[in-house]
């Protein structure tokens, strides 16, 4: 019977038997990229921010990423803090097992998959409609973009297949141009003064709370999908006791100043007197025109095609997160153990990785026969059930951090045990109430549709939940591996 090893994960006893553990090297910096890219800073500042501009608060929109910002720091803190007290993978259903119990932590695992699950297959919908495009604009022929997106599917899986190292190589690069040619574009428009002069104006009350504050601070939420998947890549990283916290604390303090940053100067760009009604006149090419104002064609040519490579960046550090959670859960006990098996020679837990290629390939063909479409539908509606998917999962884990450490004496300071949590949870349920209440305006305006979609996040933590009590009756020694595994 194979033994658990200090990630909880099942361990081969004998030679010859396949590995069951992550391993490798990944430094802070490549960890960064990794779940930087999975919240897809270009596609965050080129569709997102200018549909926030439309539909929320105006000029105000950067005063919510900082707003977010402070809030995910502060559950980084927790989060950071008992990383270091439970040295194993599985980011947010390991922490909720410890804290809250295991059948909540199985059911925060099942959450945190559709989660993921939704962000990748929304992104393909859009993937397959930009390519198509481009297509088109290079004068070839116009293909149906769920063949597209399948391609880009079969190519994410070649990557997930392979070493992790060389993922966050790839990833890294394609980071590296999305952020600079925006960071190029801000510096141009600083340089020349926007079109109304340059101002505060987007941080003052009457920006801050006009409009429809409520879902400016959705998009805002949205734009960090992903930054906390830093502990899933604990049993691949260098010095993961530092790696870790470091890699999480970087990845907030750059999305958060990147977003606030672009969105402000977005803003300066059209004047904040101007700003909805050039997001209104085309929101999708926004950036694009901006671009091509203040820097010329080529930039807005350039930022054309970095929006679909950084689109294929997001795919692929979700495609990497989902299947380590797969693993971790393998090791749990709590899905098939042969997922849980890795690579001799890449190191990847590649059986996880094809499982999660032919889940997305089979969600693009079901979307397909459905006939949605894949922007108005299939990228509205489940950007949409993710984001309500991953305040759910934080404010959880967040509660599960401040149970663990009045459970468990710990050298850490009070701030990092109770205070900053605290304001965390706080924050964190007070964006998710936003959420709910405007969860039908997110989605297309369907009611019907925010409940069906509401009712499936719940679903998730219910099957996991019952789940965990199954396997507690009908098995006792699996019970007795995922109580290890999960929550000791």
């Amino acid at each position: 019977m194979a033994s658990l090893d200090a990630a909880g994960i099942a361990a081969p006893t004998s030679p010859g038997t396949p590995s069951r553990s992550l391993t490798g090297s990944l430094g802070v910096g490549a960890i960064v990229f990794m779940v930087v890219a999975a919240a897809a800073p270009l596609t965050v500042v080129g569709g997102g921010v200018p549909i926030a501009f439309l539909l929320g608060n105006g000029p105000g929109v950067p005063t919510m990423f900082v707003v977010t910002a402070i809030v995910l720091l502060l559950f980084a803190v927790g989060l950071s803090t008992m990383a270091r007290h439970l040295p194993r993978p599985g980011a947010f259903f390991t922490y909720v097992g410890h804290g809250l119990g295991r059948p909540l932590g199985l059911g925060t695992a099942h959450l945190a998959l559709l989660t993921y699950t939704m962000v990748q297959a929304a992104v393909y919908g859009l993937i397959g409609t930009l390519l198509n495009s481009a297509i088109i604009d290079l004068g070839g022929p116009s293909i149906p973009w769920w063949v597209l997106s399948l391609a880009v599917a079969a190519l994410t899986g070649l990557l997930g297949y392979r070493n992790i190292d060389f993922s966050s190589k790839v990833l890294g690069v394609l980071l590296i141009a999305e952020i600079g040619i925006v960071l190029i574009l801000n510096i141009a428009i600083m340089v020349q003064g926007g079109n109304q002069g340059l101002s505060l104006e987007s941080f003052t009350p009457d920006a801050i709370f006009s409009g429809a504050p409520g879902i400016g601070l959705m998009f805002a939420v949205a734009g960090f999908i992903g930054f906390e998947a830093t502990a899933i890549f604990r049993n691949e990283a260098r010095d993961p006791d530092r790696t870790i916290p470091r890699a999480t604390y970087v990845a907030v303090a750059l999305i958060g100043t990147f977003y606030a940053f672009s969105s402000w100067a977005l803003v300066m760009a059209w004047g904040p007197d101007n700003v909805v009604e050039a997001a209104a006149a085309d929101p999708s090419g926004m950036i694009m025109a901006t671009a091509e104002t203040y820097l010329g064609g080529w930039a807005s040519t350039t930022i054309n095609v970095l929006l679909i490579t950084s689109l294929f960046a997001c795919i692929l550090s979700f495609h990497n997160v989902i299947s380590r959670y797969q693993h971790a859960m393998a090791g749990a006990t709590a899905m098939p153990s042969r997922l849980g098996i890795v690579h001799p020679t890449h190191a990847s837990p590649h059986r996880s990785s094809l499982v999660q290629s032919v889940t997305a390939a089979a969600l693009i063909v079901v979307f397909a026969a459905c006939g949605l479409d894949p922007e108005l539908q299939v990228f509205a509606w489940f950007s949409g059930v993710a984001t309500l998917g991953i305040v759910v999962l934080m404010a959880l884990t967040c509660l599960a951090v401040l149970a663990y450490f009045r459970r468990h004496r710990t050298d850490a300071g009070l701030w990092q045990t109770a205070i900053a949590p605290v304001i965390g949870l706080v924050g964190l349920v007070g964006i998710l109430l936003v959420v709910v209440a405007n969860f039908p305006t997110l989605i297309g305006g369907s009611a019907g549709l925010a409940d069906l979609f509401i009712a499936l996040v719940v679903a998730a933590v219910a099957i996991g939940v019952g789940q965990a009590l199954l396997i507690r009756r009908r098995d006792p020694v699996a019970y007795g591996a995922l109580t290890e595994a999960i929550a000791m």
